[in-house]
């Protein structure tokens, strides 16, 4: 079970973007994609097949996911996540802060 997933509020606690806030957009195997964040410029060449024009264009490049945490929204902090079982066996994320569950 991914400790981070997609549409999660997230916190960048190292690098260039630290202290910003965005939604996870994709989440790859060590890499998350953030909206917004880690905005890089890349070289594109044109395909007038494909009617895409050429140019510099500005896309969030990947983060590695040690390098952001879980927003909580109760204590307004980055906070980290842990996972445990219910009764019933599903299993649920919590913030290690507070015990509140995630996904309940």
């Amino acid at each position: 079970m991914n400790k981070i997933r997609k549409n999660d509020q997230v916190v960048v606690i190292t690098g260039k973007d630290k202290g910003r806030r965005g939604t996870v957009v994709e989440v790859r195997d060590e890499h998350i994609v953030v909206e917004g964040l880690n905005v890089v410029k890349r070289h594109t060449r044109g395909n007038p097949q494909k009617n895409v024009q050429g140019g510099i264009v500005e896309k969030s490049a990947p983060l590695h996911r040690s390098k952001v945490a879980l927003w909580n929204p109760a204590t307004q902090k980055a906070d980290r996540v842990g996972i445990k079982a219910l009764v019933d066996g599903k299993r649920v994320r919590f913030f290690k802060a507070n015990g509140e569950m995630i996904d309940a």
